[in-house]
Parts: structure tokens; C-alpha cells; sequence
């Protein structure tokens, strides 16, 4: 079927990222379907919602029918990444292909492995752990559908996130939800390590960018994002915030060994501990010289707002 309309599809809408594309789009004045399996979706005039189940074929088909643009924004429980990923980004990319719809895909940095500088987007996919190696061949086999004519593709890829929704995140509850609570604000790695963090509105506001704009099809993009800071620096940041000095400490290797014993998710962290142990950060600039200037929200206003939407949604 060939697009005939303005339609946007967001898959995997009541996600952090998901659900903060859906702001950008309405805001953007576009027409708006948020699709996830619960039908659970944010609750914004005009935005039609879509239950269904994306990683069958059928389901992303029906999900992403008469898009012009297809937003995987998706992913299975962390944990499960290797064994699912794969399977549902085939899926989707048969649906948004089936729609003449174009796909952008919201990525991440695992691809690299171990890096000794900034990433940049032609650095070779050098990761060997199952969820680099996952992460690379989901983003290969859809810059190859592009170069084969199957669909339009485009790969926006963020670091680490935080912001309005953001809680099943290494700066999530352990961060913001402790120091709300006088709690010990814990920082998942060494603190005197420079590391991007990415703030879900400007990962929204990146990825439509790429969805509205041609010249990012059949390439992958670092979406811009506020200067990297140390841990350390972050935490002072938020404890400024909130007016006060507060309680501060890393999750260092050891103890992500031990917690992992009992949680696969802190567990499946250990394959990727080279991004918190030493200097990770993401160059955006092919992103901001192709697009133009991008004015990435500042750590202090993003947590600020993060603050302010951790105080209005508690953590049980």
C-alpha cells in the first residue's frame, strides 16, 4: 500500500521514548497513532490508539496500515533483547514496508563496544557481547532493506536517558526517585567518568527530525544532546536542584556482580560495563551540520523537569 496520508505511527507508544515522540508529533501539528499491546497510551487530544501485538508480521502490518511514517520506538524487556529483538524489528520492518511507509528506529550506542573516543557514526560495529552484537545486526539488516528498495530507513541513535517518564533507566529511580526521597542517589559506574545522557524530549525531538527530513534516510544519526558530564557532576547537579546537599555513591563492578545474582537486568549490565568505567561519549555533530543548529535542552533545565514529573508520578 503506498502512503497516502499524513499519518505518523508510533510503536511502542507508553514507553519513555514512545510516549514523548507522541508529544513531538502532536505538537508538530501531525497526525498521531500510538500503538502498544496494552492500548495503554499517553491520553492527548486527536492521537487515535492501536492495540496490538507488533512482533507478529499480521500485528505490524495492522499497527502501522496507511502510515507515512513508522516510529519503532519498541524493545523487549532488557533482558531479553537476544532472544526477541530480532524477530520484532523483522516484523515491523515487513509492516512499516507493507504501508510505503518510512522507519525510523530509535537505537542506542552498543554497537561500538569499547571505544577510546568520541563515537562518531562511521566507527565500525566492534561490540562482541550479545547485546552489541544484537544491536548491529538489527541496524544492519534495515540499512540494507533501504539499499535493497524495501522501505525507507533512518537510525536515530541516544545514550543513556532521563526526563518526564524515564524510570527504567540506570538514571532513573536510583537517581531521581532517591533524592527525592533523602535516599542515596546511586550512579551506575565510576563518577569521574565523562558520559552522555540523553534527555527523552530531545531523543523525541531528534527522531521526528529524522522522520520529517529525507536527507536522513539510509543512515544512522547520534541525536543531539547536552554536553557529556561526569557522574559526579550529574548528581551535584540534581542535589542543586533540589536546594540541598544529598547522599551520593557508585554502583561499582563488584556490587553489579553481586545484585546481578538476583536481577538479570543489573546482570545483563555487566556485558556493557566498558561504557561506565571509562570515557563515553557520542559526537552529534553530522546530525547538527546536516539538520542545523539544535538547541539540546540544558542538564540543568532536563533535570529540573524530571524533578518536577518524579514529584507529580512517585515510585510505589
Amino acid at each position: 500500500m503506498s502512503a497516502v496520508s499524513d499519518l505518523h505511527v508510533v510503536l511502542g507508544a507508553a514507553g519513555a521514548v514512545g510516549s514523548s515522540v507522541v508529544r513531538e508529533l502532536v505538537s508538530r501539528g501531525h497526525r498521531v497513532r500510538a500503538v502498544n499491546r496494552s492500548g495503554r497510551v499517553p491520553a492527548l487530544p486527536g492521537v487515535e490508539v492501536h492495540q496490538g501485538d507488533i512482533t507478529t508480521t499480521a500485528g505490524a502490518k495492522a499497527a502501522c496500515y496507511g502510515a507515512h511514517v513508522v516510529y519503532h520506538c519498541a524493545a523487549p524487556a532488557y533482558d531479553r533483547w537476544v532472544q526477541e529483538f530480532p524477530r520484532m524489528t523483522d516484523a515491523v520492518r515487513e509492516g512499516a514496508a507493507a504501508s510505503g511507509a518510512k522507519l525510523v528506529f530509535a537505537d542506542n550506542l552498543y554497537m561500538y563496544g569499547p571505544v577510546n573516543r568520541p563515537m562518531t557514526e562511521d566507527m565500525p560495529y566492534a561490540a562482541r557481547n550479545p547485546m552489541g552484537r544484537v544491536r548491529a545486526e538489527m541496524a544492519e539488516a534495515l540499512l540494507a532493506a533501504h539499499r535493497s528498495g524495501e522501505l525507507r530507513v533512518a537510525i536515530g541513535r541516544a545514550s543513556d536517558y532521563y526526563g518526564p517518564g524515564g524510570i527504567n533507566t540506570t538514571v532513573g529511580t536510583t537517581v531521581f526517585a532517591a533524592a527525592l526521597a533523602g535516599k542515596v542517589a546511586r550512579w551506575v559506574g565510576l563518577l569521574d567518568q565523562p558520559h552522555t545522557l540523553s534527555y527523552l524530549p530531545d531523543i523525541a525531538k531528534g527522531l521526528v527530525t529524522l522522520g520529517d527530513d529525507a536527507r536522513a534516510d539510509g543512515q544512522a544519526w547520534h541525536l543531539p544532546t547536552a554536553p557529556a558530564v561526569t557522574g559526579r557532576q550529574f548528581l551535584d547537579l540534581v542535589f542543586a536542584e533540589l536546594g540541598h546537599p544529598g547522599k551520593t555513591a557508585a554502583v561499582g563492578r563488584p556490587m553489579q556482580r553481586l545484585i546481578g545474582l538476583v536481577n538479570p537486568v543489573v546482570r545483563a549490565l555487566g556485558e556493557t560495563w566498558y561504557q561506565r568505567d571509562r570515557p563515553f561519549v557520542a559526537d552529534t555533530s553530522k546530525f547538527t551540520h546536516t539538520f542545523g543548529p539544535f538547541a539540546a535542552t540544558p542538564h540543568t533545565d532536563a533535570i529540573a523537569a524530571t524533578l518536577d514529573w518524579c514529584r507529580a508520578n512517585p515510585t510505589p
